[in-house]
């Protein structure tokens, strides 16, 4: 991938946007990404903090995915938010990111089912919305590479403590100099397997119809609003992706309901992963931006697969505010200069050290020189 250095420019990327009482720099978000270098006690440390900051010319950064209990965990080596300790190392990382002039915002994680007994306190087995497992696929866990497990199906009185868990790591982020959150309702994770009727089989007011399905959703958005005002309050939602098995046949009025509803509480931004990266409905097209347009009249954000020039095409359209870049910014630190100026991408699909535990493949990638 190169930059074209003639014919493209990128006023409405690089202009700044506003969302709520935050002034972004440029549009170019960094997309939340998953990279392990945490340790096993999930403590960010100064490793984290370079890496943040190496990529703090973003509008804004949007952290990795953050586990909000001990319960929500599922991936080695990602951090967490639901200690003392954890709070003082994102302190960290966050403090040099505001010092390059970059907002960050911390993404709250569960991942439910997409865990293993081996990550759970006492050995117990993962939770879900339906005691459906993951099928085709193994986890990378502290026994090594296993199978997944049939999660447990959440006891309805116990969602209440989920959702509590949401809001104690919201107030926790807070304490930690964040400028918002972002909730993680995609990929497969908890929220997702919620909404998704594929993984919802509830018997109960969290299950059936969409109405119903949308019930956790709001209730942990509504918990994370009595710690944050909601123009700092962001959701992301998955409408396309098959990650961690997902994909329901209801997918376009399930999602588009999800965002009619988020619609209604004027957050700082809707996230949506509209490019098919992580996988294409089987049953009918894959969402767009423009669907979601027409029913969500707030700040939209795109993301998967965009490049500079697709990004600005997507802005000067209407269709999306920002774009949300995962991928190059593993490799560029300096993306948003390299879209300025038109210098080329820097390229590199070496997935070994995406989720490696050191700062190979981390915070070694070159700036531009001319």
């Amino acid at each position: 991938m190169s930059l074209a250095t003639t014919d493209v420019e990128f006023k409405h990327l690089l202009n700044p946007l506003q969302i709520g009482d935050l002034n972004l720099k440029n549009r170019i978000f960094m997309a939340p990404m998953t990279r392990s270098r945490a340790g096993t006690e999930r403590v960010p440390n100064e490793l984290m903090a370079t890496y943040y900051a190496q990529r703090a010319s973003a509008g804004l950064i949007i952290s990795e995915a953050t586990s909000i209990s001990k319960q929500a965990i599922g991936w080695l080596n990602t951090p967490g938010i639901f200690n003392d300790a954890q709070v003082e190392g994102w302190k960290t990382v966050v403090s040099k990111v505001h010092q390059e002039q970059c907002p960050m915002y911390l993404q709250l994680w569960h991942c439910g089912r997409a865990s293993h007994s081996s990550f759970q306190d006492g050995g117990v087995l993962p939770v879900s919305a339906s005691a459906l497992k993951i099928e085709n696929d193994q986890i990378h866990t502290p026994l090594g590479k296993l199978p997944y497990e049939v999660p447990r199906a959440i006891e309805t009185s116990e969602i209440a403590g989920i959702v509590a868990d949401y809001k104690a790591a919201a107030e926790r982020a807070k304490q930690a100099g964040f400028d918002g959150v972002e909730i993680h309702g995609a990929n497969g994770y908890l929220i997702d397997q919620f909404l998704q009727s594929k993984t919802n089989q509830r018997q109960d007011q969290y299950g059936g119809s969409v109405e119903n399905r949308l019930c956790f959703l709001k209730e942990v958005l509504e918990a994370v609003l009595t710690v944050w005002p909601a123009n700092r309050v962001a959701v992301r939602l998955s409408p396309n992706g098959r990650y961690n098995d997902m994909g329901s046949d209801d997918y376009q009025e399930t999602f588009l309901a999800a965002a009619k509803l988020l619609d209604g509480y004027k957050l700082a931004y809707l996230h949506i992963m509209d490019g098919t990266g992580f996988g294409a409905p089987e049953n009918g097209p894959p969402m767009t931006l423009q669907d979601f347009r027409a029913v969500y009249s707030g700040t939209l954000i795109g993301n998967v697969g965009y490049t500079p020039e697709t990004a600005e095409k997507a802005i000067t359209s209407g269709l999306a505010d920002a774009i949300a870049f995962g991928r190059p910014f593993i490799t560029n630190p300096d993306l948003v200069a390299r879209v300025q100026h038109g210098w080329p991408l820097n390229i590199s699909e070496d997935m070994s050290t995406w989720y490696a535990f050191d700062a190979h493949g981390y915070t070694d990638y070159p700036v531009y020189h001319e």
